[in-house]
């Protein structure tokens, strides 16, 4: 299938669901998605408050499996995947050569030969021809398992609670560990993984059985009172920005590397040098130079005055002159006041700088803040 807006989006296992609950459908790398269902700021809050389901079956599953399998990925992979445990789940970013993005993902391994990975929907085909390009003499087997199966997050304060009712095993992971268990004939992968800043836990199961397993997974969802609502990706999108969660194509591009976005704990710059089991990674060279001169520019948080918000590209000036640029912006629902992350010369990116930013016809004060702008409790 292809991922790009010329042909019809796809429906997602969830689609019945999504018509049930009246979600505004937009089309978003290919697929047929809900911006929202109702209130975009109730949406939010629901989940900061309580508990929110998302579709996020667009997203990449990328199956890979045989004995070079965990040798192609530490190729692949900035964070080193040699060593991981059964259950666990560890975030990565995938660069090019010259330290830049190609995409950051989420390996989960299932066991000795077996790993998952899930990337970004946008990005799903350039991975599978990056994963080809690069196998050469690895042997293993590839799966695009992306259309076979079905994935949700469901993610709030009192999510695990609920899902305590269901299972004692499932909150007692710890984060970014996994687990599949079988409600009735339904095999699901459950991770302590999300995107929102919350607790909560992110589920892969067969595309068939997606909406059953979900209401069997959550009483009385989607009703009054109940603690998860459905949501779209308009909340999900000021969450993960509250949270300063990049999103690739605005914090993540093939021109920026994982370091001057904060990411320096998902790159092992030495990898490889000490286990000759492991070899080191595309992009390894590069991000090491940059470490050692130091990014040229970082991102960091701002904090606009007055209720108009900051878009991606907009130019961002200290004592007129250009210092950086915009990545995302939007009015804050929990700090009720705009925010955006952006890319600032690193001589003036620390917190508690006042800078102005243009916003077409106008330009807007704002501080330098540290990021994320928002903790969960």
């Amino acid at each position: 299938m292809s991922n790009t807006t010329e042909s019809a989006p796809s429906g997602t296992p969830f689609a019945k669901l999504h018509d049930r609950f009246g979600g505004q459908m937009v089309d978003y790398a290919g697929w047929e998605l809900p911006i929202r269902y109702g209130s975009v700021l109730e949406e939010h809050h629901q989940t900061r408050n309580s508990g929110g389901f998302f579709d996020v079956s667009h997203m990449g599953r990328l199956r890979f499996h045989g004995k070079d399998a965990c040798r192609c990925l530490d190729r692949l992979c900035t964070r080193q995947i040699h060593g991981m445990s059964d259950g666990q789940c560890r975030y990565s970013l995938v660069c090019n050569e010259s330290g830049g993005c190609r995409d950051d993902v989420l390996i989960y391994r299932l066991g000795e030969e077996d790993y998952l990975m899930v990337c970004n929907a946008a990005n799903r085909e350039k991975i599978i021809e990056h994963v080809e390009d690069q196998r050469g003499d690895f042997e293993f087997t590839f799966d695009d398992q992306t259309l076979l199966t079905a994935m949700c997050a469901i993610q709030g304060p009192k999510v695990m609670d609920l899902i305590g009712t269901v299972s004692k095993e499932i909150p007692a992971l710890k984060r970014f560990r996994f687990t599949t268990k079988d409600l009735m004939v339904i095999k699901v992968m459950i991770s302590r993984t999300g995107y929102t800043g919350e607790d909560g836990v992110e589920v892969i199961l067969d595309s068939k059985m997606a909406t059953p397993a979900l209401e069997m997974f959550l009483k009385d969802f989607g009703t009054e009172g109940s603690l998860v609502a459905p949501c779209g990706l308009a909340a999900r999108d000021t969450l993960r920005l509250e949270a300063a969660m990049p999103l690739y194509g605005h914090e993540l591009t093939e021109e920026i590397d994982p370091l001057s976005a904060g990411l320096g704990f998902a790159v092992k710059l030495d990898k490889g040098e000490s286990d000759p089991e492991v070899g080191g990674f595309i992009g390894q060279k590069a991000l090491q130079e940059i470490a050692e001169k130091g990014s040229a520019r970082r991102l960091c948080g701002l904090l606009l005055e007055g209720r108009r918000s900051a878009r991606q590209d907009m130019k961002v000036f200290e004592d007129g002159r250009e210092i950086g640029f915009v990545t995302s912006g939007c009015l804050s629902p929990t700090l009720d006041r705009p925010i955006a992350m952006a890319y600032l010369e690193a001589q003036h990116a620390e917190a508690g700088r006042r800078v102005e930013i243009d916003l077409g016809r106008s330009q807007v004060t704002a501080e330098t803040c540290s990021l994320p702008f928002y903790k969960r409790p």
